[in-house]
């Protein structure tokens, strides 16, 4: 039998899946999915990104990823593929938050993490018995090693994706992640983490990304795992609290392990507004100086931000901008606070009456769907693009990028920052947000 993976592409401004000749940033699910399949199936993975999806294929079971605003074409290549008399199944983030809505469009819905089920939806499949929705709680995480060999033949950047932990001890009321999990965070093995990484460096990839919703979480952990990283002599990025830099002789570690890049979930250059979100614990006045402890341990700075939080004004939407050039953000991205469905900030103004826009398919994170305090829908969405096209104006890039003592250190690394900079403006100016790699 055979297994169609597809990873759906979000429609663009233009009602057409956004496409691009190369993808940086791979996601893992798919290679990770094909490995817990059976070896008596065929697994054939389609990046839509990246490629056409092949509706005449010949695969048996079809099954379907959401993330974010892309689960609005995840639905609508369910029902085309239903059409054709395929079995399709659906999982990941969004159908995990909506399962009564997702439920209409497939055969079979994985809710949450897919280890656990996986293998008996597979059975069931088999056995034409299949249920209508999988959803068992994830209890340990040590899976297997993903199937990297497919991803290979497909145009992709210089690095491939590794996971560490999963799930998140802090309870951010906007995040996907918290709804899912509920403080609930696991860890791999040590081992098995480097045994991905050595399978990735055998490929002959010199960089991997290391997924973790929150690494901090156990600083132990990641003294150990970074002792491990050093020794395969290999260059790494990943995501992080700030509060790394508070731990000095961790922060060294990580950097010495072959860390370049950490992007940080800064949310917002206002406390009220952190507080509103549930991340009372940042103190946004502390941030420039975090910073530049982190960049002067070698690491490079990215940085997620949200607009339209309940302390946001227009005037400290504006001064975001200066706030990424002074700091010298190597790659700065930013979304309008959205309520997604089954987030606990979704709960809260649907309680309130401030969602402006029913339809949970527009949402895009580019556009404002809620009534926010401070100023008008329209008004949001208006300053959420004027940040961007401030923030990747040619005198901000520059800054940013070239001009800074740290570039003859490594200038490669910052030229590299200023072609990714270039990029993301080019597809700013064309109103696509630039949060698909």
């Amino acid at each position: 039998m055979k297994l169609l993976l597809i990873q759906p592409s979000p429609y663009g401004c233009k009602g057409m899946p956004i496409k691009k000749k190369k993808l940086y940033f791979v996601g893992l699910a798919l290679p990770l999915l094909a490995a817990l399949t059976p070896k008596e199936w065929e697994v054939e993975i389609c990046i839509e990104t990246l490629e056409d999806v092949p509706f005449d294929t010949d695969a048996d079971l079809i099954a379907l990823s959401s993330m974010g605003h892309g689960v609005l074409r995840s639905i609508d290549l369910a029902q085309k593929f239903k059409s054709l008399g395929k079995t399709v199944i659906m999982g990941g983030y969004m159908v995990s938050l909506m399962p009564e809505e997702a439920s209409l469009y497939c055969d079979a819905l994985v809710v949450g993490d897919a280890e656990p089920v996986w293998s008996k939806l597979l059975d069931d499949y088999k056995n034409n018995c299949l249920q209508p929705v999988y959803h068992e709680m994830l209890q340990d995480l040590d899976p297997p090693l993903p199937r990297y060999d497919l991803l290979l033949s497909k145009n992709i950047g210089d690095f491939l994706p590794v996971q560490a932990g999963r799930g998140c001890p802090k309870s951010c009321s906007f995040c996907s992640v918290h709804c899912l999990y509920r403080n609930r965070y696991f860890r791999r093995p040590v081992q098995s983490v480097i045994r991905d990484i050595k399978a990735v460096k055998d490929l002959g990839f010199t960089k991997f990304l290391l997924l973790d919703d929150n690494i901090l979480a156990n600083t132990s952990y990641l003294f150990e795992l970074c002792s491990e990283i050093k020794k395969l002599d290999m260059v790494w990025y990943s995501q992080c609290s700030i509060e790394i830099a508070r731990h000095k002789k961790l922060l060294a570690a990580v950097a010495d392990s072959g860390c370049r890049v950490l992007s940080f979930g800064l949310e917002s250059i206002s406390r009220k507004s952190l507080a509103a979100m549930g991340k009372e614990w940042s103190n946004p006045v502390e941030y420039p100086q975090l910073i530049r402890t982190i960049q002067d341990s070698g690491i490079d700075v990215s940085t997620e931000m949200v607009v339209g939080a309940d302390g946001d004004t227009l005037s400290s939407i504006a001064h975001t901008a200066a706030f990424i050039r002074d700091n010298k953000i190597v790659v700065p991205r930013f979304y309008i606070l959205t309520p997604i469905p089954g987030t606990d900030f979704y709960n809260q103004l649907l309680h309130e009456s401030r969602i402006c826009n029913d339809d949970i398919y527009s949402y895009n994170g580019a556009e404002a769907v809620h009534i926010p305090k401070n100023m008008t829908p329209q008004e949001l969405t208006d300053a959420y693009w004027q940040l961007y096209r401030r923030v990747f104006s040619i005198p901000s890039i520059l800054a940013r990028t070239l001009f800074r003592k740290e570039f003859w250190k490594r200038p490669k690394d910052f030229l590299l920052y200023l072609v990714v900079n270039l990029y993301y403006r080019h597809h700013i100016n064309r109103k696509i947000p630039p949060n698909i790699y």
